[in-house]
């Protein structure tokens, strides 16, 4: 069984100033607070999400 990758991502930004849409994924991705980190699965669902806010925050693979 192949094991998933987890990713922790972490908010870099302020996301004062964003669009709703950028705060609402930001919020989704669990992130309340600035280098607030959180650690999800690599899903599709996951990356596209970081994809709309990859200019907020920084990501790392996890082993």
């Amino acid at each position: 069984m192949a094991k998933v990758k987890k990713i922790k991502i972490t908010l870099k930004k302020s996301v004062i100033g964003s669009s709703e849409t950028i705060k609402e994924n930001v919020r989704a991705l669990g992130l309340h607070k600035l280098n607030q980190s959180v650690v999800h699965e690599n899903t599709p669902d996951i990356c596209g999400k970081i994809n709309k806010v990859k200019h907020l925050v920084s990501i790392e693979e996890l082993s």
